[in-house]
């Protein structure tokens, strides 16, 4: 078997405490669907969002660090193909997913939990899922895999938190496969035009998964910028709210090139301070945000409403 031998489609998702009322998931598109048996019941689950380079991952890096401070049990799930989720954390590119079903011929029960998770900075579990090779599969089958996986090796009941980083751009039903696992979708971009028009587009996919799923908005994080002034404008208008803001600093740059989180780089006055935003995030999150209805713009609309007058 190899992976051109997926099958296409599974069975639709677990996530279903309310009635479909008829509703094909993702009407009027093609979607992946996972087996209604892989279920993330105990763990708090967010999934991280937004434009391509925009520091999703180094979010969610330093974001699994801050919740390990907490004293909280965590695993990170990286859902890209370039599998640099987690390379802060691990100090090196793990094998994916993906790499070892292959080795076993995609027999899963020959695979052992330390064939495919490891162990980052501070405890967090890491996982990098993978995806196949271009144009030859739906990165939507592989996260399902991966998931399975952790629930048949029972990882998933020692984890409080799970954070999904997901691919930039990409919302087709393969990679918005996790948003039918968390429970929170949090959204990051910069005070630009293309991260907020992006947003707008990833607001509009969660918003399609949340009439079947749990998935709800938990906010905005504004990355790499110095003001906020058009994402605070964007919020506004749809009804977000920023939940975070990392500004566009030089040591958060030099932690990936040292492959380190935030929270082992040399103290000082600046770097203490994102320390400190990203474990109040990290608090608040773990303490609940709240369901935000938001409303994304149609494509012209933001782009008339984007900008300085």
């Amino acid at each position: 078997m190899t992976i051109l031998d997926l099958p296409r489609a599974l069975p639709q998702s677990h996530r279903q405490r309310r009635p479909l009322q008829g509703r094909e998931d993702g009407e009027g598109s093609v979607q992946v669907r996972l087996d209604p048996d892989i279920r993330i019941e105990k763990a708090k689950v967010f999934a991280i969002y937004g434009k391509g380079g925009i520091g999703k991952s180094t979010t969610s890096s330093n974001l699994s660090a801050a919740f390990s401070k907490l004293g909280k049990r965590v695993l990170q799930i990286g859902c890209d193909p370039k599998h640099d989720s987690t390379f802060t954390l691990t100090k090196r590119l793990v094998p994916t997913v993906i790499d070892v079903l292959e080795q076993v011929d995609f027999h899963t029960e020959e695979l052992r939990p330390e064939d495919y998770v490891y162990e980052g900075y501070n405890g967090v579990m890491c996982v990098e899922a993978g995806g196949p090779p271009a144009g030859t599969g739906c990165g939507g089958y592989v996260v399902g895999q991966t998931v399975k996986l952790l629930k048949e090796h029972h990882l998933l009941e020692d984890a409080d938190v799970v954070i999904f980083d997901v691919l930039g751009d990409v919302v087709c039903g393969g990679f918005a496969a996790p948003l039918q696992h968390a429970e929170r979708a949090l959204v990051v971009t910069a005070n630009d035009f293309d991260s907020i028009f992006a947003m707008n587009r990833i607001l509009a996919a969660i918003k399609a998964k949340s009439k079947n799923y749990d998935i709800r908005l938990g906010g905005v994080i504004a990355n790499r910028s110095r003001d906020t002034d058009q994402i605070d404008r964007f919020n506004a208008a749809c009804g977000l709210e920023r939940v975070a803001h990392f500004p566009d600093l030089d040591v958060i740059r030099r932690s990936r090139l040292k492959k380190s989180t935030l929270f082992e780089m040399e103290p000082s006055p600046e770097l203490e301070a994102v320390q400190q935003e990203y474990l109040r995030l990290a608090a608040a999150l773990w303490a609940g945000t709240r369901e935000l209805e938001a409303e994304p713009m149609k494509d012209r609309d933001i782009f008339d409403f984007l900008g300085f007058e």
